[in-house]
This record gives C-alpha cells, sequence and structure tokens, in this order.
C-alpha cells in the first residue's frame, strides 16, 4: 500500500497513456493536417520512421561522428555467435552493457561480467542487441535538441540531470534496508535481488552506485537542469549535430565529465540519440506538476510540427 500511495501521489509514475492521452489528439490533428498517419518520419527523415519506432540504435550510431559514442557491436540474436571471440576481438573489458537494438526506455539494459553473462543474456533477450563497452564517466544527463531544416543553428529545448540509484551506508543497516527508507529505491528491490547480496553492510560514510545507467524506470531520479542550458553549449552541438543527416528533433542522453569540459566539447559520450519518441524527461523533475509537464510536451509537439512541416515541404507532403 506503501508503494500504491507514493506513485499515486508522484505522476512521474503513471502510466504513459494517462501522461500522453491529451497528446494523442494532437496527433489526430496531425495526420489530418499532412494527410498521412505517418507524418512523424519527416521529423527525422535520416532515421527510420523518425525514430518513433523500430529504429536501430546500432544504425544512429553510425549517424554520429566517431569517438562521440562508445565502441559498440551489433550482435544477431538468429546466428551462432562466439562471443568471447567477439569480445576479444574487440579489445571489450569487462564490465560490458548489454541493450536491445531496438528497444525503449531502458527495459533490458544490463550490466555484465562475464561472457557466461552475455550468454545468459543471449539466451534470454530473443532479439538482437548490443555489446556496448562501459563509459566510466561519472555524470549523465538527457539534452533535448530541435533545429529547424532550413537553419543552421538549433536550439537546446531542455536537460535533464540524472541521480543514479545510489547508497550512502551507515555500518549498521544492511543495502535491502537502506533501499526501504526510499521510495524510489524500494520499487527496484525485486530486480535488485537478483544482481545484488543486498545483506551487505557498507561501511559507515561508503556510497555505492546500484545502478550505473540513468533510466527513470531503474530507480534514477530525473532533475531539471534548464540552468546549464548556455550558448556555448549550444553551439557546441549545433557543430556536432550538423554532420548527422537528417536529424532535427530529439533527444541525447549524454555521459560527461564536468559541465565546463562539456561545454568545450570534449570528455563526453553520447550513450543514445533518440528521435519522435524522445520526451522532454525533465518534466519528471519532482518539483514539477503534472500540468507543468503538460506544457512542456505541448512545447515540444509545436516545435516537432514546424520541423516537418518544413521538412515535409521537400518531399510535397506539406
Amino acid at each position: 500500500m506503501k508503494r500504491w500511495i507514493h506513485k499515486l501521489k508522484h505522476w512521474e509514475y503513471w502510466s504513459h497513456y494517462v501522461i500522453y492521452a491529451p497528446t494523442f489528439f494532437v496527433w489526430l490533428l496531425l495526420m489530418l493536417r499532412f494527410r498521412s498517419i505517418r507524418f512523424f518520419k519527416y521529423a527525422n527523415p535520416g532515421i527510420k520512421n523518425g525514430g518513433f519506432y523500430g529504429d536501430s540504435k546500432f544504425a544512429i550510431y553510425q549517424l554520429l561522428p566517431k569517438g562521440t559514442y562508445p565502441k559498440t557491436v551489433l550482435v544477431h540474436h538468429d546466428t551462432t555467435n562466439d562471443y568471447e571471440k567477439t569480445i576479444k576481438n574487440n579489445d571489450f573489458k569487462f564490465p560490458l552493457i548489454l541493450k536491445p537494438d531496438v528497444g525503449l526506455r531502458g527495459i533490458n539494459v544490463k550490466k555484465v561480467y562475464s561472457v557466461a553473462d552475455v550468454v545468459e543474456y543471449s539466451q534470454k533477450v530473443g532479439e538482437d542487441f548490443l555489446i556496448q563497452e562501459l563509459i566510466e564517466l561519472p555524470n549523465e544527463m538527457g539534452l533535448f535538441y530541435c533545429r529547424l531544416p532550413n537553419n543552421k543553428k538549433g536550439m537546446i529545448t531542455g536537460i535533464t540531470l540524472k541521480k543514479y540509484l545510489t547508497l550512502n551506508g551507515n555500518g549498521k543497516n544492511t543495502m535491502e534496508e537502506l533501499l526501504c527508507k526510499n521510495p524510489r529505491f524500494e520499487m527496484q528491490i525485486s530486480t535488485l535481488k537478483h544482481q545484488i547480496d543486498l545483506s551487505e553492510v557498507l561501511p559507515d560514510g561508503a556510497q555505492k552506485c546500484l545502478v550505473p545507467y540513468g533510466n527513470h524506470n531503474r530507480g534514477t531520479e530525473f532533475l531539471d537542469g534548464k540552468r546549464f542550458i548556455s550558448n556555448e553549449l549550444t553551439q557546441t552541438f549545433d557543430g556536432l549535430l550538423s554532420s548527422v543527416d537528417g536529424f532535427y528533433f530529439g533527444r541525447l542522453d549524454i555521459k560527461y565529465n564536468t559541465m565546463a569540459e562539456l561545454e568545450k566539447g570534449i570528455n563526453f559520450s553520447i550513450i543514445e540519440l533518440n528521435g519522435v519518441k524522445s520526451e522532454p524527461t525533465h518534466i519528471y523533475d519532482p518539483k514539477h506538476s503534472f500540468w507543468y509537464g503538460q506544457k512542456e510536451i505541448f512545447r515540444h509537439q509545436k516545435i516537432m510540427y514546424k520541423i516537418i512541416k518544413i521538412a515535409s515541404l521537400k518531399s510535397g507532403l506539406g
């Protein structure tokens, strides 16, 4: 009952069917306006379906400038694979990150420590997946970027700072007991207990990150980082993304060392680039209301409409 009440009071946990119900009617209007049920593909013509569904993460990585994303190998699940050879030939070092090539909201993302773990994952996931180096940079953000097709300059419309699920030891309580003290963390116990010994007692003052990737459904807290939007940061990503053919609207999930270095375009890695299905995840900051979230969602839908209107003229759709 405690978890149910917490979810009810915090709209960040509500069903996407509820949060995006108003957007459904906006999309109906856009279908009529552009006389197409697949109008959204023109928001990012360089990405399959505009990045709304069925888009390959591996294919998107190939659009990005080399060196801006983690070393990654695509594995086809319907072929015989020698994972030990693959890892050796690509000079991978454990631990590694495994994730579905076509995924959503961090589902089935897993950190693995051995070839046996990779084999087990391949048997369970049942789809093409990626083997990816683990980026050890300490910070992660979601950066929402938009640019009109007829402009060289874009804009950063939102920044989400990601606070990983991290425990602070007190030398008394087990990790499971510490998790139970935080409703956000408590929801992760059923998943974590199969991966970590939660009976361990952390020393007083010790910190331990239990989930090293910024997925909301894995206990990460999303915080609004709009104060970090700057002209220098925008110029850096204008330069970087200008070479990504056919990308105008979406969110980049980025690991970085410091904000100052990121502004200069150094010491960072783009973990993922998402297209039309991207959420302005800064709306899930616990301080924001449901109505603030709706306002931001509609603001981004309006920008997407402008992009599609311009891009579709070239195809005759508009």
